[in-house]
């Protein structure tokens, strides 16, 4: 038997194949579609790790916050007045020191050579002084003496003219000898005015030639004083009640003059010296209230000096005490300081989030009554240490997850567990 071809149904069969292989490619297609539109699962987050607040409404209290160490309000620093060798430590940084308290001694032979110089030079310029005053007193002596014995002469002479002008009368001497008498009397009257005269001179001239000398005696004795201070002061004294808090010299070091030899701190009276974040110091102002924690209390203060720069991305800020200080508070004592800048009432505000910054617009989990956690745009405003204001995107009985999130920045929502 020969098999007979039936065209019309190999046709039939291909016609069905391209049918059921198109069904499989759109069957495909459309479940791949549905796959795509599928949600990711949300990840799940335990709520016992994330720390979760509500967002509230009412006054909120806005603070900077900062650490520092507590410094004293008055240090002095004692400088060398002259260049020496520490030749002893008397106190070591700690002792209780008073102003004539003695902290280290130095030595300079040169200077003690030079003291006695100037100690000879003031005495020579005085017996020099004393010799040129002894002359000018002499001579003003010799000029008194002159001076009196001439004005005894006039005396005597002018008596002698009164008693000739008697006799004259009586016709009992001749007008020629009356003349002689007067004329002696007055040679001695103007002699006399003469001495007078000189001496006066001789008296004002004594300062007048004194004075060189003088100056010189002076000249000599500053700088022999001066030298003997610089002896002095190789003795280092303290020139303040306190503590001594630094020496940085050793034993056998040379030093030159204004070189730093000892710290000495008053104890009683302290600030503390914070470092704020430069972002955060806009609204310091001088005199705002402060709270100083030393460990062991509280202080109040309040903020008496602004750095006027930054550095390493901070800024200095000053608390001067109001309160007692508490037992064990100390120079450089680590502490931390808070400082309030103002009260804001009546406004939205939640705890500070991790990544919160001030004026700025983050993404936070707002928790749902399922339990989920839904990724929200917030715009934060002014902040606080550990409470921040909100502009938009949340109301008040809120309640947001402020941990750190960042790993889920993927994710719109998040599953919370526990």
């Amino acid at each position: 038997m020969v098999d007979i071809a039936r065209p019309s149904q190999a046709r039939k069969k291909r016609i069905r194949r391209i049918i059921y292989v198109s069904a499989a490619v759109l069957a495909v297609a459309a479940i791949s579609l549905g796959v795509s539109k599928l949600k990711p699962a949300a990840p799940t987050v335990d709520r016992a790790v994330v720390w979760i607040d509500s967002v509230k409404r009412g006054p909120m209290l806005r603070q900077v916050r900062g650490s520092g160490v507590l410094t004293p309000e008055d240090i002095r620093w004692i400088p060398a007045q002259t260049q020496g060798r520490v030749e002893r430590i008397v106190l070591r940084p700690g002792a209780e020191v008073k102003p004539d308290t003695v902290i280290l001694e130095l030595s300079n032979p040169e200077l003690t050579q030079s003291v006695r110089e100037a100690e000879l030079g003031y005495q020579a310029a005085r017996a020099a002084y004393e010799n040129k005053k002894a002359e000018l007193q002499s001579a003003l002596l010799a000029q008194e003496s002159a001076t009196a014995s001439i004005e005894t002469q006039y005396k005597q002479a002018d008596l002698d003219l009164q008693a000739n002008k008697e006799l004259y009368k009586d016709q009992l001497i001749s007008e020629l000898t009356l003349k002689q008498k007067q004329g002696l009397a007055d040679d001695l009257k103007n002699r006399l005015a003469v001495e007078q005269r000189r001496l006066e001179i001789t008296r004002q001239g004594l300062t007048s030639q004194l004075a060189p000398q003088e100056a010189d005696v002076n000249q000599k004795k500053a700088a022999w004083e001066l030298r003997r201070q610089q002896l002095e002061d190789l003795k280092v004294k303290a020139g303040m009640s306190g503590t001594l808090t630094v020496v940085p010299v050793e034993r056998g070091q040379q030093v030159a003059p204004g070189t730093n030899l000892a710290r000495v701190a008053n104890p009683s009276n302290l600030k503390a010296e914070l470092r704020i974040a430069e972002t955060q110091t806009k609204d310091i102002h001088i005199g705002q209230y402060a709270e100083v924690d030393t460990r062991q209390g509280i202080v109040k203060g309040h903020v008496s000096r602004i750095d006027p720069s930054a550095t390493g991305g901070t800024v200095g800020v000053d608390v001067s005490m109001e309160g007692e200080l508490p037992p064990g508070a100390r120079p450089d004592l680590s502490v931390d300081g808070t400082i309030q800048l103002e009260r804001l009432d009546n406004i939205v505000f939640v705890g500070r989030p991790a990544f919160g910054q001030e004026n700025s617009t983050v993404t936070i989990f707002k928790v749902q009554p399922s339990g989920e956690a839904i990724a929200t745009k917030v715009k934060l405003g002014r902040a606080s240490v550990n409470t921040i204001e909100v502009i938009e995107g949340l109301n008040p009985g809120d309640q947001v997850i402020l941990s750190d999130m960042s790993q889920f920045d993927s994710f719109d929502r998040v599953q919370l567990k526990g």
